[in-house]
């Protein structure tokens, strides 16, 4: 598992507000190609250098196409970038602080110590 490449999804979509809602309307395609086309690239090089090694495992490449915020943190994604990623996709879906509200219950159950999120 790499919590790196996570959290990278995250921050690069959330990002590009053209990418929030690709994301939004078609996770399993957003998710094939981003692993495709972006996962290897290097963030803030402007050159075309890419990695070559990194891809998703089956678990984070399902959680990310299910949008399973409370198994993503469980796997170590960073909450900040979970958080802003999913209230730019879903907020509008709802009244005033209501997403934020769920986002949190639905993560009640995780008690101390949280699970690392260092990378």
């Amino acid at each position: 598992m790499s919590k790196y490449l996570l959290d990278k999804f995250l921050f690069t979509i959330d990002r590009d507000p053209a990418l929030v809602e690709r994301y939004r309307d078609d996770p399993a395609g957003t998710v094939a190609w981003w692993e495709a086309q972006e996962a290897n690239r290097i963030l803030n090089c402007t050159t075309d250098e890419r990695s070559t090694w990194l891809a998703f495992t089956d678990e984070e490449r399902d959680v990310l196409v299910r949008q399973d915020h409370v198994r993503l943190f469980e796997m170590g994604a960073h909450p900040f970038l979970t958080l802003t990623l999913f209230i730019a996709m879903f907020e509008r879906d709802h009244g005033p602080l209501e997403y934020q509200i769920a986002y949190g219950k639905a993560m009640e159950h995780i008690t101390l110590p949280y699970p690392d999120i260092a990378t």
